[in-house]
């Protein structure tokens, strides 16, 4: 694969620095809702984090699947897990989410090592 998920999350980092700046209210009401979605409940903190690769995969956004990929990881889940999930994304969206399930599982294995 030709992506750097690691130099795509930082570059979106500072793009979303600026977009904080240029829009503070709509980015607080944002991560808050972040927040919120990310907060303990019935889904754990990896299930939810493949839940969103899954759907970064299905509609088709390389930097929700660099942040998701990685926070995968950072929740602790396994390879398996997320091979598991992006089947699921695949039977869902057909041919075009192949093409993104192979990139998050890149995404993937890059954040492991």
């Amino acid at each position: 694969m030709t992506e750097d998920w690691a130099a795509m999350i930082a570059g979106m980092n500072t793009a979303v620095g600026n977009l904080r700046q240029a829009s503070p209210e709509v980015m607080k009401a944002f991560g808050a809702m972040s927040r919120a979605a990310h907060a303990d409940g019935a889904l754990d903190a990896p299930t939810k984090e493949l839940i969103a690769l899954a759907i970064g995969v299905a509609v088709r956004c390389t930097p929700c699947i660099a942040y998701h990929a990685e926070g995968a990881i950072k929740a602790g889940a396994s390879r398996e897990a997320v091979a598991e999930t992006l089947a699921m994304a695949v039977y869902m969206g057909a041919g075009p989410s192949v093409m993104y399930a192979a990139k998050a599982l890149d995404a993937v294995d890059q954040m492991a090592t």
